[in-house]
């Protein structure tokens, strides 16, 4: 008996070659996912929202870029009455002892209080999340009280005591007070900074050698960066625009902070008001305060996310 085998019938496809150049007329045939459709409703959804924000945007932005636009256009009784220009800085820039000198005090106060703040937060957030002692519950409300202490209430009392320790009329008063009215809020976002952070990590690292000082600065101050960053950007913008303090405390014109430079400028000549100069001033009072956020605006985001979602 012969056996014939059957070759398989060979079937011939219909499909359009999707390889190459022979791709199919309708998009996404090659990829293998359908085109997605406009989602015209999503659109519509989300329209009033855009429509919102950039009203917002516009409210928050059309202050700043008028002010920057008339500090360098014409305007009468300024020193930029003809043209476009920058006639008003340069009257900032001359306003007694010099912008320069009032820059300079205005930067030193805010990084001194940068640093204070960083630091003194730093350990108080640690110590308040990561350590147990007595009356810990009780001294942490103590410190978040401060801030239900109106602000102007305590500066005259404050100077009473710098004239005591013989910081009256000093710019390192004047950072040291300002830093006192940044350590509760500063103090309470690293703690929660802190505390977002499982302890696991800080048992690990012990397990392997470490004291409680490594653990600190080799473990957890770069998992807490980006709280540090906001605590030091909300002091370094309280502290740079800050004109009570200053105002109170200061009593030598060399050692006036930009604010305050600003303020006096405004009156100089038989209390006319200098408009051009004054805009001048706002625009270089601002500027280091945008440029900043716009920099570490990822980090501030973070740090304030920081334990949002702690179970």
């Amino acid at each position: 008996m012969t056996i014939t085998r059957k070759e398989p019938a060979t079937v011939t496809s219909t499909m359009p070659d999707v390889r190459g150049h022979g791709r199919g007329s309708r998009r996404g045939v090659g990829t293998g996912r359908d085109p997605k459709p406009t989602n015209f409703f999503g659109i519509a959804v989300k329209m009033p929202f855009w429509i919102f924000t950039a009203a917002l945007a516009v409210i928050f932005l059309y202050p700043l870029v008028w002010t920057a636009v008339r500090s360098v256009s014409p305007l009468a009784g300024t020193n930029q009455t003809n043209g476009w220009g920058f006639g008003n800085y340069i009257t900032l820039a001359g306003y007694q002892d010099g912008i320069l000198q009032y820059i300079g005090n205005s930067l030193f106060v805010s990084l001194l209080t940068v640093v204070l703040t960083l630091v003194i937060s730093l350990f108080g957030g640690y110590a308040f999340a990561r350590f147990r002692f007595w009356g810990k519950n009780a001294l942490f409300l103590a410190t978040i009280a401060i801030l239900m202490v109106p602000y102007a209430t305590l500066l005259i009392p404050l100077y009473v005591l710098l004239n005591v320790v013989g910081l009256s009329n000093s710019l390192v008063g004047v950072a040291l007070v300002l830093t006192m009215f940044q350590l509760p809020f500063s103090t309470f976002m690293m703690r929660i900074a802190f505390e977002s952070i499982p302890k696991e990590l800080d048992e690990a690292a012990m397990v392997d050698g470490c004291n409680a000082w490594t653990v600190l600065w080799k473990v957890l101050v770069p998992a807490v960066k980006p709280g540090l960053i906001t605590v030091g950007l909300f002091a370094f913008l309280a502290a740079w625009n800050d004109f009570m303090a200053p105002l109170i405390l200061l009593n030598d014109s060399t050692k006036m902070t930009l604010p305050l430079a600003v303020s006096n400028l405004r009156g100089q000549v038989q209390g006319v008001v200098d408009y051009g100069a004054t805009e001048a001033g706002v625009v270089v009072l601002a500027l280091p305060c945008i440029v900043l956020f716009l920099i570490l605006q990822r980090h501030y985001v973070r740090g304030f996310m920081s334990g949002a979602f702690k179970g």
